[in-house]
């Protein structure tokens, strides 16, 4: 396709204000690329050219450019120009009917909404009503409904291992408010830099860049996080998946959590641990929580967005004793506190015992789709490889050598599947290419369908 050179006199206007130039030229180009004013392909002046430009040093454009390649907004090569990634911007305002529905739901990142436990929610929501003393219909505790957070010391602490005490609990609007606040309270103590994982969710990457923290890739491996590749880059935080990770599905080794947590004692450093798809583990028990092993030197993060749904939009986060004021004051500063009734309803919930039953039926449910899946793509792609461990909620398909990850997602795009691939998720999209499979959001006949439409699409 034809690719132009871009006018920055019709972008960057305005890199007046408080604040260092490299950061405010970052977000400038950042929100350019997010509202497509920016498209694909786009070439960017050179650093020297754009420096002139703005009236700054060399430095600070290149600067800007190496972080927003490392968060997957640019693609940065070499010898090469700087170009425009081929980032998903968010999609305008619509009615929700008016968006149409994949004929095939293949989506990693889903989880199966149709056996939300609406009945026993109900229950407990009528409980919540029917129970909560006039002072629970204030703003309350800023770190949450004291009936949750014990609620949650007590079941994080059996199922995960977890030590978890209420006082050091705060109940967040899901894992992005909790995450994003950890990481606005690391900045203003005088954190710089956050390892992150590469591959690893862009969305979750996007969410901690928009903190102000500077993006850190490490590499992972089939044992999980380099840990090495930590100790060399020397960061002040780290956000790791230890118990599943996505994409990968790789399980942090019993090595590397020792080392992990070793570097970070001796370093002064946090662990922020996001224990997504902890509960889905179906070949042996899953791993406990990296947090139990050292509860001052990491903080735990989770949600109730995988294991029940999005829309309630509760998670928690597990913090050290030494954040607890500050994120009292993040949380003040910014939302006030969470909404309470439905964390009432949540302790509830919980201390039911449905929660529990909720994640069994679930984890039995899961497995067989699982199943159904891998059976598929052997008997109808066998070109494909399935890897990492039987756990979370998709599983890692890669692709020949020769086959391209990009066509193989067009191609079934284009006839109504909807999936993900591996490069989507990493740092300006190299390295080696894969599929990433959802199994949640279809039962066993809608998978098996699925893998046909695929096959015929990479068949093309």
């Amino acid at each position: 396709m034809a690719v132009s050179r871009t006018s920055t006199l019709e972008l960057l206007l305005d890199l007046g204000g408080p604040g260092p130039r490299t950061k405010r030229l970052e977000q400038t180009l950042r929100e350019a690329v997010r509202d497509a004013r920016l498209r694909p392909g786009t070439a960017l002046p050179s650093s020297r050219t754009l420096a002139r430009e703005l009236g700054v040093s060399r430095g600070v454009v290149g600067a800007a450019y190496a972080q927003l390649g490392a968060e997957g907004y640019l693609v940065v090569r070499q010898g090469a120009a700087v170009r425009v990634a081929d980032v998903e911007s968010a999609p305008p305002v619509r009615d929700v009917a008016l968006v149409p529905s994949p004929r095939y739901n293949l989506r990693p990142d889903l989880a199966d909404y149709a056996s939300f436990p609406r009945r026993e929610w109900l229950v407990s929501l009528r409980a919540a009503l029917r129970d909560a003393t006039d002072e629970e219909l204030g703003y309350g505790d800023a770190r949450g409904s004291a009936r949750l957070r014990v609620a949650l010391a007590s079941y994080l602490g059996r199922t995960r291992g977890a030590v978890v005490e209420p006082e050091r609990t705060f109940v967040t609007v899901g894992f992005a408010n909790g995450v994003g606040a950890v990481c606005r309270v690391l900045l203003a103590r005088g954190a710089r830099r956050i390892a992150v994982e590469n591959p690893g969710h862009l969305a979750v990457r996007r969410i901690v860049a928009a903190s102000g923290l500077e993006l850190v890739p490490v590499g992972v491996d089939r044992d999980g996080l380099r840990v090495d590749e930590v100790v060399a880059a020397d960061p002040d935080a780290v956000l790791a998946t230890p118990a599943h990770h996505f994409p990968t599905t790789a399980v942090l080794a019993r090595d590397r959590r020792t080392a992990l947590l070793d570097w970070a004692e001796s370093r002064g450093a946090l662990v922020l641990e996001d224990d997504v798809d902890a509960e889905f583990r179906y070949d042996r028990s899953p791993v406990g929580a990296l947090q139990g092993l050292a509860p001052e030197r990491v903080v735990y993060l989770g949600s109730t967005s995988r294991t029940l749904a999005p829309a309630l939009r509760l998670g928690w986060a597990v913090v050290p004793s030494s954040l607890v004021e500050h994120l009292i004051a993040d949380v003040r500063g910014t939302i006030l506190a969470p909404p309470v009734l439905d964390q009432i309803a949540l302790a509830d919930f919980v201390s039911r015992g449905e929660l529990d039953r909720h994640v069994r039926r679930m984890r039995l449910r899961y497995r067989r789709r699982r199943d159904v899946l891998v059976r598929a793509l052997g008997r109808e792609l066998p070109e494909l490889e399935v890897e990492g461990v039987a756990a979370g909620l998709h599983v890692v398909a890669s692709l020949p050598r020769g086959w391209s990850e990009g066509a193989a997602l067009t191609r079934a795009r284009e006839r109504g599947i909807a999936l993900s691939g591996l490069r989507e998720h990493r740092f300006a999209r190299r390295g080696s290419g894969a599929l990433l499979l959802g199994f949640a959001r279809s039962n066993e006949s809608a998978l098996r369908a699925g893998v046909r439409a695929l096959a015929r699409a990479m068949s093309r």
